[in-house]
């Protein structure tokens, strides 16, 4: 495939894994921009650079993606989340008409609908139950009316997804940075949990770059402003993902519940359908939870490690 992709947020989680995943099923793919810090709230900056640019097509990653920093600063997250993304889809229908533009949208903005009947698709109402999730559905909505007036968009509906060199602010690298301090001798044997009860939809970062891969493979064969949920379809209890990764220490660890870690008001299980991935994308995720927690607490341990060298 020979195209020019821009990349927004490409520094960050998703994008560092993204980046290699492209350039390795594309090789005649160019990502551009990444010598340009793009700063989506700089409206001018952003017309400027798909004026200078004209990608072929855009992958919008870039967000303020913790839930947690969204609550303790929800005008940032309505700037860079919302306001971020009309800002590149304006500047594409301004500059760059002809391309097309991928969004990573959240799980999160189905928020209350969880609560109620079945597994949520894609029809299943926004009701997002989170300044996050609450910035994320405005963007998701707001692109999807811009469509009607040109813009090629594809909306990609992510549930949680993990892997190696995500920070502490999710789940699974929250336990595997624990576990790795303690084995290091950084901490001492106990470790700090929230609630373990509840249910979440986990995919691996391979999954969810392959996911875009195809996407970005089969974008003019796919009909027009679709929506697709990209999950496992299996949720899995926070409290089996800690005890798969405690099972992978040879220590022996205490756990302590923190209050502070609960939020007011926890959806207890998250459900997906998304057989559309897998019938119009032909799209399904293949990496074990195993596979992806192996890789987490890895990556982990090494980091740990790098970082004690510093003081030795």
């Amino acid at each position: 495939m020979t195209c020019s992709v821009l990349i927004t947020g490409a520094g960050g989680f998703v994008g560092r894994h993204l980046r290699p995943a492209l350039a390795k099923k594309f090789p005649q793919m160019r990502i551009i921009g990444l010598d340009r810090a793009l700063n989506v709230t700089d409206r001018n900056s952003v017309f400027e650079t798909f004026a200078d640019l004209r990608p072929d097509l855009c992958i919008h990653l870039a967000a303020v993606s913790a839930t947690e920093t969204a609550r303790a600063d929800p005008a940032r997250a309505w700037t860079v989340n919302f306001h971020g993304a009309l800002n590149v889809a304006d500047a594409i229908l301004a500059r760059a008409p002809h391309c097309r533009l991928l969004f990573a949208s959240s799980a999160d903005c189905y928020g209350y609908s969880f609560l109620y009947g079945p597994p949520v698709d894609e029809t299943t109402a926004l009701a997002p139950m989170s300044m996050y999730a609450a910035t994320k559905a405005a963007a998701d909505l707001a692109l999807g009316a811009m469509a009607a007036g040109g813009l090629r968009l594809l909306r990609l509906r992510f549930f949680n997804h993990t892997g190696p060199g995500q920070l502490e602010n999710f789940i699974a690298p929250s336990f595997a940075g624990q576990i790795a301090r303690i084995e290091a001798g950084l901490a001492p044997p106990e470790m700090v949990v929230g609630a373990l009860h509840i249910e979440r939809d986990f995919l691996d970062i391979r999954d969810v770059c392959a996911a875009y891969a195809t996407c970005v493979e089969r974008f003019d064969a796919i009909p027009k402003n679709q929506i697709f949920n990209i999950a496992a379809g299996q949720p899995v209890r926070i409290g089996t993902i800690l005890n798969k990764l405690l099972a992978k220490s040879p220590y022996k660890i205490r756990i302590l519940a923190d209050p502070g870690k609960l939020r007011p008001i926890e959806i207890p299980r998250v459900t997906a359908a998304a057989q559309k991935a897998r019938e119009i994308l032909n799209w399904k995720p293949v990496h074990s939870l195993d596979e992806t927690l192996d890789s987490v607490l890895e990556h982990a341990r090494r980091a740990t490690v790098e970082y004690a060298a510093q003081f030795n």
